[in-house]
């Protein structure tokens, strides 16, 4: 047995000490239709004012006006969130600009099983269509789920296994969009059947299709048209209104039982994605050199579980959740298949909440995670590696009454074993966040969070060494790598009344040993050569967003919102960290009545000219977007129609968090149709 594994079995030896409990909240319990105010991404649900970081959440109501094909552009709009947008159909979300290993995207609490974090061309196997909600979560409850999570969690919460036996016959949820940017067309899902008083029927399936992406003007950034035109290609130099290579196809179809019963609940469900996707064309200033075509020919299948049991005694309740996924894909050119990328995952968690009892609640787990990983082709920069990592966590909460405090901890061990590299390497990591919260009026609380996390490299940051399609670099690992920790401060103030929400954090985070990728200045495979490097780095910035009424004049209700955000990094000695999103300031107004919601919004990102030495710049831009949503029967609340413009003046607008951004914009003007329907 080794010390790591020691370590882990005397860490769970004392979750199960004795614990103080908490007092009686009757929002503990997770139930499905919970609103914007409460966050369910912990062991017990909490109102989201009393959180000690920032938060964000989409509840259905939101996913149905921010619904793209990708979950990165879905949440894109959300404060400190940007996306890598490598194409409308791949983007992943850029927290606090972090990206790749430093955020854990999940499904329902369990990892995604794809190879997202490998490469920005491969997709998030995550389906936004049916989700019901998603949360984004960071602080001490972002520890709950791995130390890696250092910039948050994304957390998209379905139905597939269900909650609750459904009144009536049955539960029906339906959704279909169209988009006029790449004449998008989707529709999805979802069925609950009581097939019994305890036992519950789930199947859903959705299908989207859509063609290339329209943009809002030329497809080369201006640097690179002008690169184009003195190479001597004028056509290649003014390609606009259309992003070629960019259609896709995506289908899912799950189906699951339930069973619920008064002293818990048990469900398992099974998942196939399928996916076939366009990445867009990375064009050559060389004119002896054709630009490659690339679609990746994606397939996923899942299997999940969850249960829950109520307790007596210490602990209240027990909860489980297991999931694992047999995954591939293959990248295919005009010349046949290419690079094929497997990836065989499994994560499971146990989690025991503690009995109720005074102020004080917490839970306490422990989580496990495989992954077998394999790339053949001549494409394949990582070589076949297996990652087992294994942790124990903690989440303590006490309510003062006019203060709140709060701690975590998660101790980890991960071996990441390569065979064919020669390469068996172990890390522990302890990592730990404290905090409290002050009321300084009734709803208005002042916050303060404390962190030392620590994050053991990845396979990738570890092993890389060969060409990467995706970025257009040959890239290289350093085996050698220690773990990378850093400190964060987070400073918080929330507070909520009578027709007014306010949400404010101030962030710094100081790394030591953080991994960045710097240009070494030589070519292989006609390639230039990335190696992964370790400094010392900080990450500071704000995030500010908040909403009031402005009037109500007979039956309509006008609200105004707005968020602004900012991130700046630096790596020691080397100068700005790549990649990072440029300062945004988004605001909105909406018309609410019973049955008609208008809303008109100006989103407006500044120019980033704080770029790493190997980037460009990036231009500022601003975007208007307009709705209307019509609930057309008061007895039926939850069918609407909705008509959306988005991107109304058609503007070029670029991600400087995007790879492609010079030669892969944002979508141009796009008109949407969404129908959503629940009985």
């Amino acid at each position: 047995m080794t010390a790591n594994m020691r370590t882990l079995l005397l860490a769970s030896a004392l979750l199960l000490q004795p614990l103080p409990a908490m007092a009686d909240d009757a929002g503990d319990d997770v139930h499905p239709d919970a609103g914007a105010d409460i966050v369910v991404t912990a062991p017990y649900a909490r109102a989201r004012i009393d959180t000690l970081s920032a938060i964000g959440v989409l509840d259905a109501e939101a996913l149905t006006r921010e619904l793209r094909s990708s979950i990165g552009e879905t949440l894109a709009r959300q404060p400190g969130v940007s996306a890598t947008s490598f194409g409308p159909n791949a983007s992943r979300p850029v927290l606090r600009g972090f990206q790749g290993e430093r955020i854990r995207v999940l499904t329902d609490g369990i990892g995604s099983f794809d190879v997202s974090n490998t490469s920005a061309d491969h997709a998030v196997v995550i389906n936004p269509l049916l989700a019901e909600r998603v949360e984004i979560v960071r602080g001490a409850a972002s520890l709950l789920y791995g130390s890696s999570a250092i910039g948050g969690v994304v957390n998209v919460v379905d139905r597939r296994i269900a909650r609750q036996v459904p009144e009536g016959h049955l539960h029906a949820d339906m959704i279909g969009t169209y988009g006029s940017v790449s004449d998008d067309r989707s529709a999805g899902a979802a069925v609950d059947v009581p097939v019994s008083a305890t036992i519950v029927l789930h199947v859903d399936g959705s299908y989207a299709k859509s063609g290339d992406l329209r943009i809002g003007g030329n497809v080369l950034s201006a640097p690179l048209a002008a690169q184009a035109r003195a190479a001597g290609l004028p056509d290649l130099a003014d390609a606009r209104d259309v992003l070629a290579n960019t259609a896709a196809r995506t289908w899912d179809v799950a189906g699951g039982l339930s069973w619920i019963g008064e002293g818990g609940n048990f469900g398992f469900s099974v998942a196939r994605h399928d996916s076939l996707y366009g990445v867009p064309i990375r064009p050559s200033l060389d004119p002896a050199v054709e630009a490659e075509q690339v679609r990746l020919d994606i397939h996923q299948t899942r299997a999940d579980a969850r249960a829950e049991v109520d307790l007596d005694g210490v602990f209240e309740t027990l909860r489980a959740r297991f999931g694992y996924a047999d995954y591939g894909h293959v990248e295919l050119t005009e010349d046949g298949p290419g690079t094929e990328f497997f990836n065989k995952g499994f994560e499971g968690r146990i989690e025991l909440a503690q009995a109720k009892r005074g102020n004080w609640r917490g839970a306490t787990g422990v989580q496990l995670l495989t992954r077998k990983f394999n790339a053949v082709g001549d494409e394949a920069f990582v070589p076949p590696n297996d990652t087992v990592q294994a942790g124990w966590f903690a989440l303590q909460e006490v309510d003062l009454g006019g203060a709140k405090l709060e701690a975590s901890a998660r101790l980890e061990s991960t071996n990441v074993e390569s065979r064919q590299a020669s390469f068996n390497r172990s890390f522990t990591t302890l990592s730990g966040a404290v905090g409290g919260n002050v009321s300084l009026a009734d709803n208005w609380r002042l916050g303060l969070n404390l962190s030392r996390t620590a994050r053991a490299p990845s396979a990738e940051e570890l092993l890389a060494n060969g060409p990467h399609a995706g970025t257009q670099s040959y890239e290289i690992g350093d085996p050698a790598f220690g773990i990378e920790r850093s400190w964060g401060v987070e400073g918080t103030l929330k507070g909520k009344g009578d027709g007014f929400a306010f949400e404010a954090a101030l962030f710094w985070n100081r790394f030591s040993n953080y991994i960045y990728e710097q240009q070494t200045g030589a070519v292989l495979d006609d390639l230039p050569v990335f190696a992964f490097r370790q400094a010392d780095a900080t990450y500071r910035g704000f995030e500010v967003n908040g909403s009031a009424t402005l009037a109500e004049v007979g039956n309509w209700t006008f609200v105004a919102d707005a968020l602004a955000d900012h991130v700046r990094a630096t790596v020691k000695g080397i100068g700005p960290a790549p990649r990072i999103p440029a300062f945004r300031l988004l605001g909105g107004i909406e018309a609410q009545s019973e049955a008609l919601t208008g809303r008109i919004e100006m989103e407006r990102v500044s120019g980033q000219t704080r770029v790493a030495a190997f980037e460009t710049s990036t231009s500022g831009y601003t975007q208007v977007n307009a709705s209307v949503e019509w609930k057309p029967f008061a007895s039926a609340r939850d069918l609407s129609l909705l008509l959306a413009a988005n991107n109304l003046f058609d503007v070029d607008s670029r991600r400087h968090a995007s790879f492609l951004k010079d030669f892969a914009p944002l979508a141009g003007r796009d008109v949407r149709v969404t129908l959503r329907s629940s009985f």
